[in-house]
């Protein structure tokens, strides 16, 4: 369930002036930005404290959070390489009745054209709600995928791929059946809270009448620039999580993540597949632990992210080193050591995943833990082997739960002109 902090891609904005509420061409949401961060602690670029302003300013640039872009076009979608986002929504839909090819494909029409906006820093297509005006792009990214009763109710069964078969049955799960599946899934993340709202929103009203929520998450990382360097993230037990991830730098990134163009079916050129999983984390039997005992339970030291062989987080685990006693240093059951790659076959996923915390239980016991969204070229090669690893004899599994389960196919990205699924439903 780990995840890493990949490097965010920045690029200099051009969003068009949005329309005014009059219809015409009004100014920009970054253009109205005007007094944005300058009242209160003002960031620049690396994240440092500039001070305080006395009074607001005119014309205050974007800081770098409000700035960053993300772009909609490409050969992959946005959303699965970008770095980790401050906030995060998951969203799953089911096709209304009758909706059929023709409405799907004018539903993904639709969603297409307003993340494009969206992600720029322009207003809405339709209807915009100004929730995110003052705000820049902030990262923003939208992410469309396809699950496996999609097919059944646009009539392209025989589109879809076999690495959607529904995931096996694993001992760890306690699946809420409203909470997981679904035709459509949409992933949502920005460095802005309103921004990601904002997008929320306008994706669920895109949706009319052709498409219902069946169910729908929130989640949060912590915001860039909240340490003095950049580092891999942590997740709500305090460990520091993602740190083998793959990197879009390794040789082999692209023949773990992605959909090789010459791949089958051939719409899924250059797409990938994403397991989605609402973990929930026992905090309160966690917390219980020792330092020691929980660094145990993972196979890495809590501070930093060293593997209990030693070295530093990035230093390779040594599986065969055992101590004065004769056991081994990192236990047969941590986390760390049975979730190795070389220890399932090869086995990789691109894990990217945003906690969450949803209120407190009666019993004073936290619903929070970790949407847990993985992206590999095939699940049956990527995540069904490590789960079912896990489920053999993982020592972190006595601390958390699956509660909810998805697996989506997510086309590679759109073309200008085109609409994400598009080489699917004009096919």
């Amino acid at each position: 369930m780990p995840d890493p902090s990949l490097p965010q891609t920045r690029t200099p904005e051009s969003a068009a002036p949005a329309p005014g509420p009059d219809g015409g061409r009004g100014v920009s949401r970054r253009a109205l930005l005007g007094t944005a961060g300058a009242t209160g602690l003002v960031l620049g670029a690396a994240g440092g404290a500039a001070g305080y302003a006395a009074a607001p300013a005119q014309a205050t640039p974007l800081t770098s959070v409000g700035a960053d872009r993300s772009m909609f076009h490409g050969k992959h979608q946005p959303g699965i390489t970008d770095g980790l986002q401050a906030r995060g929504h998951l969203v799953a839909f089911d096709l209304a009745a009758g909706t059929g090819r023709k409405g799907a494909a004018a539903l993904l029409r639709r969603w297409s054209a307003t993340a494009e906006r969206l992600m720029a820093g322009e207003a809405a297509p339709q209807d915009d709600t100004g929730v995110a005006r003052d705000a820049g792009p902030s990262s923003l990214t939208i992410t469309f995928g396809f699950g496996h009763g999609f097919f059944t109710r646009t009539g392209l069964e025989k589109q879809r791929p076999s690495a959607l078969a529904p995931l096996p049955d694993f001992s760890s799960d306690h699946l809420d059946k409203a909470r997981s599946d679904g035709d459509l899934w949409v992933q949502i993340g920005a460095n802005d809270a309103l921004v990601a709202f904002h997008a929320l929103r306008a994706i669920q009203k895109d949706a009319g009448q052709a498409a219902r929520v069946r169910w729908q998450m929130n989640g949060f990382n912590r915001t860039p620039g909240a340490t003095a360097r950049p580092m891999t993230a942590r997740n709500l037990m305090g460990q520091i999580d993602g740190t083998r991830n793959p990197k879009p730098v390794d040789a082999d990134f692209d023949q773990r993540i992605f959909v090789p163009s010459s791949g089958e079916p051939a719409w899924m050129a250059n797409g990938s597949y994403a397991v989605v999983r609402r973990i929930r984390m026992l905090l309160d039997d966690w917390e219980r632990l020792s330092l020691s005992a929980q660094e145990q339970v993972i196979g890495r030291r809590k501070a930093d992210g060293a593997p209990l062989s030693g070295g530093g987080e990035s230093t390779a685990m040594d599986l065969e080193k055992t101590d004065a006693g004769g056991e081994y240093v990192v236990p047969l059951n941590a986390h760390a050591r049975i979730t190795r790659p070389d220890e399932n076959g090869g086995a990789a996923m691109l894990r990217r995943p945003f906690s969450y915390h949803d209120g407190i239980d009666a019993d004073g016991t936290p619903d929070a833990g970790l949407l847990f969204v993985c992206w590999q070229a095939d699940p049956l090669r990527g995540f069904v082997p490590v789960q079912r690893k896990l489920d053999r004899g993982d020592a972190l599994s006595r601390f958390i739960r699956h509660e909810s389960s998805g697996l989506f196919a997510v086309p590679g990205g759109a073309a200008r002109g085109e609409y994400v699924g598009q080489r699917l439903l004009e096919s």
